[in-house]
């Protein structure tokens, strides 16, 4: 059913025009908002941390942040091969690996975080 049929051409017309007015209305608030500056100081995940020296000579640095450590380990194991072809959420641990991860000959991939989180320094 049109809009015209159900309240009228006038109110049909109107409702239109609202709808198009609050779009556009929208539209200039969500690129305001998305081009403000962003704050320089990151917090959580994303904060720049000292870690111990085993991870810090794995990512090479001695201050990252986890999301990066995580990133990193991700692009050792892509590039030494190391995930399980048959089951891919299970990764091969070599020498290096091991260093950061407890000595364990293989993780899930859903570990990975969790081993981590034992190198970064605790804050406050």
């Amino acid at each position: 059913m049109a809009i015209g049929r159900a309240f009228g051409s006038f109110a049909g017309t109107a409702l239109m025009a609202a709808a198009k007015k609050t779009t556009a209305t929208t539209a200039t608030v969500k690129t305001t908002v998305s081009s403000s500056a962003r704050p320089s100081n990151k917090a959580g995940i994303q904060k720049v941390v000292p870690v111990s020296s085993e991870l810090g000579k794995f990512v090479g640095a001695s201050q990252v942040s986890r999301t990066d450590a995580v990133k990193k380990v991700w692009e050792y194991i892509k590039l030494q091969n190391l995930q399980n072809p048959e089951n891919k959420r299970e990764i091969f641990c070599d020498a290096k690996l091991k260093t950061i991860f407890d000595g364990k000959d293989k993780v899930g991939f859903t570990e990975i975080a969790r081993l981590l989180s034992s190198h970064f320094t605790k804050s406050g």
